[in-house]
């Protein structure tokens, strides 16, 4: 029988792994990831999201104790989820946009999807992706709705991307994607129940089952869209889900937690 220290070690160990992944937050004794380390660790990635939405809530109630606008503050801390991120889920959104938008064929998408540079679609998906949280955020503008919301939309944007990369195949065989593997069906299980309970709290039970649809109804077309464009899923494909699924999140959260409706 394991003793509570047996246990232990592995949760933080895969804490550690979803926070080092997601963040560049520099954590002690930090050691290379690889794709079999982030798929046993999956279930973790919203627990990194929380961290993530924590910040920024963090620096948006900071700028408006010193007395600047929602607007600008809001700003600010979606400066801040972007830094602490070191734009990887935006740079997977970028990288896909170009990829299906500027590809004639499967090989010529997959191609540009690995270019480092910034096509149009890319750009347009960026812009859209900052303009509607950023609006969103200003829109809530009390702090502490701000906060729930935040932390709920990082926590909950994660939470479906192990069951993606079960279920939808990969695109390539090599790659982030690709070496990671297929995570264990418990993990996809208890990432779910991470994202539903972040916003059970964040945006109340109704909101939340509204999300939950949204967020299942998302990777539902961005599966459909990436196998039929490139044959699969990519890490690029994951950031871009996490993108679209932040988005949802909050523009549910400017409904809900908006102090004018």
């Amino acid at each position: 029988m394991k003793t509570p220290s047996a246990w232990l070690h592995p949760v933080l160990a895969d804490l550690k792994v979803g926070v080092l992944f997601s963040t560049r937050l520099p954590l002690a004794d930090a050691t290379a990831i690889d794709g079999r380390d982030l798929a046993r660790a999956s279930w973790a990635l919203p627990v990194a999201g929380l961290v993530v939405g924590g910040i920024g809530a963090a620096v948006y109630g900071a700028m408006l104790w010193i007395g600047l606008p929602s607007g600008p503050a809001a700003a600010l801390a979606l400066a801040a989820t972007i830094a602490i991120t070191g734009c990887l889920h935006e740079d997977g959104l970028a990288d896909t946009a170009d990829g299906f938008g500027g590809g004639r064929n499967r090989e010529q998408k997959l191609v540009i999807m690995r270019d480092s540079r910034l096509g149009t679609y890319g750009a347009c998906a960026l812009l859209t992706s900052v303009l509607l949280r950023w609006s969103a955020i200003a829109a809530i503008a009390d702090p502490g709705p701000v906060t729930f919301a935040l932390m709920a939309a990082h926590a909950a944007a994660r939470a479906p991307l192990p069951s993606f990369m079960r279920l939808v195949p990969t695109a390539r065989s090599d790659g982030l994607s690709a070496s990671a593997g297929t995570p264990s069906q418990g993990s996809a299980a208890i990432a779910w129940a991470m994202g539903a309970a972040a916003l059970i709290v964040g945006l109340g039970f109704a909101a939340a089952g509204a999300g939950l649809l949204l967020l299942i109804a998302a990777a539902a077309v961005i599966a459909w869209l990436s196998v039929r464009q490139i044959g699969g899923q990519t890490g690029d494909v994951l950031g871009a889900l996490e993108q679209v699924n932040e988005v949802l999140i909050l523009l549910i959260a400017a409904v809900v937690l908006n102090p004018q409706t």
